[in-house]
This record gives structure tokens, sequence and C-alpha cells, in this order.
């Protein structure tokens, strides 16, 4: 099964929240998973969020993010990088959905999956998930 991750279900496999257990379960099955470079960045800001709210420890945060890296580097996520395509793809998606509350980086999501041909998105975000499902993206939910 070729699945893109978006930052929302992808955190829930590297911190403890709700539904986290499902997402590890889903991730056995699913791997390897797809994400973008946005990910990645959308990820390191979550994480110092979260150290800045205090709810994770400093070192917590970089042992998170070096797992992170690690799991990527071992092809466990596959990094897809980021082209023109997939902004103009994000683009056009916000201009087909007027009626959605997409966010330009949730569409940049959904860009990237759809110019790489993937079929099957896992969020725990219901708008990006309200949005692929318009676009007759198959959606794993975690919320």
């Amino acid at each position: 099964m070729n699945v893109y991750l978006d930052t929302s279900a992808l955190a829930k496999w590297y911190l403890n929240e709700a539904f986290s257990e499902e997402v590890e379960e889903y991730l056995r099955e699913a791997t390897p998973a797809y994400i973008s470079a946005l990910t990645k960045v959308e990820m390191k800001s979550l994480l110092a969020r979260h150290r800045r709210d205090g709810s994770l420890d400093p070192l917590i945060e970089a042992r998170v993010f070096s797992v992170f890296e690690t799991d990527i580097a071992a092809g466990h996520l596959i990094l897809l990088p980021l082209r023109v395509e997939h902004y103009l793809l994000a683009e056009s998606l916000l201009g087909s959905l007027p009626n959605a509350r997409l966010r330009a980086l949730d569409a940049l999501h959904l860009g990237a999956l759809k110019g790489e041909g993937l079929k099957q998105l896992a969020t725990a975000d219901r708008v990006l998930a309200d949005a692929a499902e318009a676009l007759g993206v198959a959606c794993r939910t975690f919320f």
C-alpha cells in the first residue's frame, strides 16, 4: 500500500497522543510510507512548539527528531522532494475546492501526494481529510 502521511498522523507515531496506538498498528501494514520535505519542516516545528510550551523536554525533542531522521535513512519513511509540479498542483487544488477550508501547506501535502501518484492519505486533520476525500483520495483518519 502506498500511503502518504501528513504530519498530524506522523506525529502520533513519535509522540504519545490520542490514536498513537492506531497509527502504530496502521504503519506496521503501511510501511514504507511516503512523506514530503514539507513534513520534515513541520515535524521540526511541531516538536519545537511542544518544547516551548513545556510539554517536551529538549533532550526528548532531539531524540525524537533523530529517530525520525533514522526512519527516513532506513527507508521506513520515503522522503519525497518537493517539486514545482507539487506547488502547481496545490494551487490548482485550492481553485478546484473553493468551499474547502484547505490551508496552503495542506494543499501542498495534497499536491505532493497527487504529483507522485499516491492514492491514500493518512491524517489526523479533519479539514485535510475532507479535502482529500472531495478529490477522490482514500483517507485513513486518526481523530
